[in-house]
């Protein structure tokens, strides 16, 4: 066998971030100072809820993050450069360990993910849309 497991891959992420408890990411973006950005998919969203979308939450699926956020492409976000702070968030804070050190393998040094995810950040009371809030969006 070659290359290296799923776990010892998720480490290694983990290793080059500088990971946030909901809390710290909350007041990040609170602040202004962070992007949060939702990758689960619509499904997970509309089953386990969203942020509140007061704090202006991006979502941006997994599969076209890297496209979305390199400054390089012409599908990059607009206001996107290598010094965006960018929060990454999925469901239970495995996949956004990933995804944001994928990002920061493009050049955005100031990616990270949120501790335990959209679970923990529901957990902590922190906050998430109402259901007549995401009946509208």
């Amino acid at each position: 066998m070659s290359g290296t497991g799923i776990e010892e891959q998720l480490q290694q992420a983990r290793d080059r971030l500088d990971r946030l408890s909901a809390r710290e990411a909350w007041r990040e973006v609170r602040s202004g100072a962070a992007w949060l950005v939702d990758i689960r998919p619509a499904a997970q969203r509309a089953e386990e809820g969203e942020v509140a979308p007061g704090l202006a939450p991006l979502v941006v699926e997994r599969n076209v993050l890297e496209w979305r956020f390199d400054p390089r492409q012409d599908a990059v976000l607009p206001g996107v450069d290598f010094d965006t702070r960018v929060i990454v968030l999925c469901q239970e804070g495995y996949t956004s360990s990933l995804a944001a050190d994928a990002l920061r393998s493009l050049g955005l040094e100031r990616a990270t993910d949120v501790v335990g995810g959209f679970a923990a950040w529901r957990g902590q009371g922190l906050p998430v849309a109402r259901t007549s809030e995401l009946l509208r969006a």
